[in-house]
Formats: structure tokens, C-alpha cells, sequence
């Protein structure tokens, strides 16, 4: 007579298909991959989340909810724009090399390689990074507004130097390069702020 099949703790099989994706990327994590780290049979993978590709979206909502609301954080409750954007670089580079979890953020890196097999995915990792640029650009709009930095300043292409300098700490993080020079390459990028009038 067969045994009743292992029970197990969805969320935490979330935790362990999100942190195989992060390090693998989308294309690169097979479903006997997701088998052998998750320790579970496909049909229950399939019956627990439905899809390779449902499973990955919803590992994306987790670490965009979890470990990736540092931005968000960063952005809406830091009152001086110096200090939001100073915190969104540095709670990154903690993030981004952070010892025991896959390095680099998890959106811009399993978009590295994503085929036109899977167009769908790669245009909604895109989005995702797009809305993130388009809340920093609005942060430094509100800082215009506001009289935290001068009338004279370009908000959107401001915006955009920050949303490339974050997504390429991410590909330096994932490359190895150690946190102490990502912090201080950070204070470079801070100096293009420009100062109160």
C-alpha cells in the first residue's frame, strides 16, 4: 500500500523555485530543476502553482513584495531626495550582494537572457523595470516641486542616470564585484545630484 504523499509548505517552496530562478534566470531553470530543488514531484508543482511561467510570475511578486520593496521604501518614506536617493543605492548594494541569497536584483537578472520563445516574460520584466525608473523620475519631479533641487533640473534624464547606475549595480553585484567599491561608486553617482540653489 502507498504512503500518503509528503505534505509540504507552499510558501516555502515559493521561496526555494524564487531563489532558483534568481540564480539560474527564467530560461536557464528547467522543471526538473524546480523538481529536484523544491523536492516534489512536477504534477504537484503544477497543481500548486500551475505553470513554470505562473510560478515564476508569482516568485517575482514575492521578491518585488519582499526583499525588493527596498526601493519603494527608500522612495516614499525618505522626506529629503538627497537621503531617498542615497538610500535606494546603498539598501541595493546590501540587497544586491547580500551572502547566502543569489547576487543582483532578481528582475534584471533573469531578464539577461530570455529568448523570443518567451516574449511575454521578457516584456513584463521589462515593465517592471520601466515603472521602477518612472518612480524615481517622479520622486525627482515632487523634489523640483518641492524646492529640494533647483528649477533648473531635468527630472527624466536625472531619472534615467539613476534606474541605469541601480540596474548596472545589479550586473556588477552578479559579477562579483565586492560591496565596499559598489558603495563608493555610489557616492560618485550621488554627486551628479545637483545642489540647493
Amino acid at each position: 500500500m502507498a504512503g500518503r504523499p509528503r505534505q509540504f509548505d507552499r510558501d516555502q517552496a515559493l521561496i526555494k523555485a524564487r531563489n532558483l530562478f534568481w540564480r539560474q534566470g527564467y530560461e536557464g531553470t528547467s522543471m526538473s530543476d524546480l523538481v529536484a530543488e523544491l523536492g516534489i514531484a512536477s504534477a504537484r508543482i503544477y497543481k500548486a502553482f500551475g505553470s513554470k511561467e505562473q510560478l515564476f510570475r508569482e516568485a517575482i511578486a514575492h521578491y518585488e513584495n519582499e526583499e525588493g520593496s527596498f526601493a519603494d521604501r527608500a522612495l516614499t518614506t525618505e522626506c529629503d531626495v538627497r537621503q531617498a536617493i542615497k538610500t535606494l543605492l546603498s539598501d541595493a548594494i546590501t540587497l544586491y550582494s547580500q551572502p547566502g541569497k543569489p547576487h543582483g536584483c532578481m528582475v534584471v537578472a533573469t531578464a539577461a537572457s530570455v529568448s523570443a520563445e518567451n516574449d511575454g516574460i521578457k516584456s513584463w520584466l521589462a515593465e517592471h523595470r520601466l515603472q521602477r525608473t518612472q518612480q524615481i523620475i517622479d520622486r525627482l519631479r515632487l523634489a523640483v516641486q518641492n524646492g529640494e533641487l533647483p528649477e533648473t533640473t531635468d527630472p527624466d534624464s536625472l531619472g534615467d542616470f539613476f534606474a541605469v547606475f541601480l540596474h548596472g549595480l545589479s550586473v556588477q553585484a552578479r559579477d562579483g564585484v565586492p560591496s565596499s567599491r559598489l558603495l563608493a561608486s555610489a557616492e560618485q553617482a550621488m554627486s551628479i545630484l545637483p545642489p540647493k540653489e
